[in-house]
């Protein structure tokens, strides 16, 4: 079952690291909301198909009472999920894909930190790992005449939300239906977008028919696939162990950057990512250690 949940979390990883790309050209005559709207929509509706199909083996599960309805925890999560995706999405605007991947994958310096207020034990590594990643942070986000860009600033605040994120679904995870928790948060998701897009933005049909593949990629893989084996992931696995799995979207994000997009980062700021990873690393040393 753990080689299980690994290779579902690195899945997730993959498509949520590879979704950067997408995300950032989704948004070229697409403000982030309206690029949202139409993908999570997209991904909310291919987990309708899946809601049906499974609908007859997921009330058995139930009857057998191994889960729980998972829609209203959905819901909750899905709050967290909007505020987190969209501060993510209104950062890509300042920032690059490599860039915003690794600032956003911060969470697995968070994680730990969150857990130990949750009554969890913190080790001395977690403190190292998280100094590495601040100094590494500095060198990835603030240039050398002292300037930070706003969009590195969101990203760095997302990380705390999607911290938040991560340890809620570590909390549900093992006694809700996922397809229905899923579908909850992609679909509170959606309609909040929605409402954002319509109360900030002017929507543009021809800007979205143009995104086409951006918001399909972003939509059915990223937030329709991704989010659903994270969550089949987390039930397998440790929150801090989650989180170094699903940090490899960062690196991830900085390939798909640099393949599609021809990104090239400065010395400065490939040491800052690599400081970055380190401290990701080492704050998770002791179960790295135990795995091998």
């Amino acid at each position: 079952m753990q080689i299980k949940g690994t290779l579902m979390l690195l899945g997730a990883a993959f498509f949520w690291g590879t979704t950067f790309v997408a995300q950032l050209e989704g948004m070229d005559g697409l403000g982030p909301f309206s690029y949202a709207a139409a993908r999570y929509l997209t991904g909310f509706m291919s987990l309708v198909a899946v809601l049906l199909y499974t609908r007859k083996q997921r009330a058995k599960e139930r009857r057998r009472k191994n889960y729980r309805r998972g829609f209203a925890i959905g819901l909750l999560i899905g709050v967290v999920l909007f505020i987190a995706s969209s501060m993510q999405q209104i950062a890509l605007q300042y920032s690059t894909a490599g860039k915003a991947a690794f600032i956003t994958c911060l969470y697995i310096v968070f994680v730990p930190l969150g857990a130990k207020l949750l009554g969890k034990i913190i080790r001395c590594e977690n403190w190292i790992g998280a100094g590495l990643a601040i100094v590494g942070l500095y060198l990835l986000a603030v240039s050398e005449g002292l300037s930070i860009q706003a969009g590195d600033v969101i990203l760095f605040l997302s990380a705390f939300v999607w911290t938040a994120q991560i340890l809620l679904v570590d909390k549900f995870a093992t006694r809700m239906d996922l397809i229905e928790l899923s579908a909850a948060q992609l679909f509170i998701v959606m309609v909040l977008s929605f409402a954002a897009m319509f109360a900030l933005e002017t929507p543009s049909l021809s800007a979205m028919v143009k995104a086409a593949f951006p918001i399909l990629y972003g939509g059915v893989m990223s937030a329709g696939v991704a989010f659903t084996l994270q969550l089949y992931g987390q039930r397998y696995a440790e929150p801090s162990t989650a989180a170094i799995l699903m940090s490899f979207e960062a690196i991830f994000g900085a390939l798909a950057g640099w393949f599609f997009l021809g990104e090239v980062m400065t010395a400065r700021e490939l040491v800052g990512c690599g400081l970055m990873l380190i401290g990701m690393l080492a704050t998770q040393w002791t179960i790295i250690k135990r795995s091998l």
